[in-house]
């Protein structure tokens, strides 16, 4: 039977069986800001709070930066933002009738943030989940990240308003799951792998952090929160490991001093790795 069109003038046509615009599929895409040109999205993940994301995500920027990859940094953890303060940074940022101008990094990563734009950065977010996932939203389509090879959204835990949203409005690579070696850590890596499998969003590897405290006199491995489970979690999932961090004190006195920039990570070479694959693949496809 063809599909008809509504003579109903009231018609929503997103809720009338009768239309046939009512059977495609709505689009959340957001358009990026005309004066960018971002080449890959990555979306740094984890099912849950406190294991170490941002350090993840600040440390997987460095790295590809010193490989001389044009790198920024979305920080969509709204309510719980920390990407400022690691590097240093102050707002406010600045703007013009074109958009907003992030804020660089001492290695030149471009860094928007909600701390960079409120006149205390110290005062809480008490906004409402659409109101989150709407200025996650206005970070692509308002800020003018320029050209850049890889944009790292560090996004909020858990599988609420606003990862729903960056898998929705952005066009997301592929993600980067973050988790630690307790008990929980397989459920915690399959929440949002299932997440980003039902978005159909490629999950790019799992990283673990805190796997081991390095004793500073012998160099044994102690693993303080308990031996690692992250290889047969992801063995299950068909993922990689793209790291195992220790516990590294020297990168929490530098996050601590807002001089981040000159962190470096060589835990993380597996996950850099993967990113750079992207890269190689895109410019095989032009």
């Amino acid at each position: 039977m063809a599909e008809r069109e509504c003579s109903n003038s009231s018609c929503s046509k997103e809720s009338c069986e009768g239309c046939a615009s009512a059977k495609q599929k709505q689009s959340f895409a957001a358009e990026m800001n005309v004066y960018s040109d971002v080449k890959h999205v990555i979306g740094i993940v984890s099912g849950k709070g406190g294991v170490g994301k941002s350090m993840v995500t600040a440390s997987l920027a460095n790295e590809l930066s010193a490989a001389g990859y044009r790198v920024g940094i979305m920080d969509a953890d709204i309510t719980g933002p920390s990407i400022p303060r690691m590097y240093g940074l102050t707002g406010p940022a600045q703007a013009d009738d074109n958009g907003i101008l992030p804020v660089l990094t001492d290695n030149e990563i471009k860094v928007m943030s909600i701390n960079l734009l409120m006149p205390d950065p110290e005062s809480p977010v008490i906004w409402r989940g659409p109101i989150l996932a709407n200025m996650v939203k206005q970070f692509w389509t308002d800020v003018i990240w320029g050209e850049l090879d890889y944009l790292l959204v560090d996004m909020p835990p858990g599988t609420g308003d606003v990862p729903l949203t960056v898998f929705q409005s952005l066009p997301i690579d592929g993600i980067v799951i973050v988790t630690s070696p307790q008990e929980l850590v397989q459920m915690i890596v399959k929440k949002a792998y299932n997440m980003a499998k039902m978005m159909n969003i490629p999950v790019l590897g799992v990283v673990e952090n805190f796997s081991y405290l390095k004793c500073p006199d012998c160099g044994k491995e102690i693993p303080v929160f308990g031996k690692s489970k992250v290889d047969a979690a992801a063995k299950e999932l068909g993922l990689a490991v793209g790291g195992k961090l220790p516990i590294d004190p020297s990168l929490t006195e530098l996050s601590d001093a807002g001089a981040f920039a000159n962190a470096r990570n060589p835990y993380l070479e597996a996950a850099v790795c993967a990113l750079r694959v992207l890269d190689v693949k895109h410019e095989t496809q032009e």
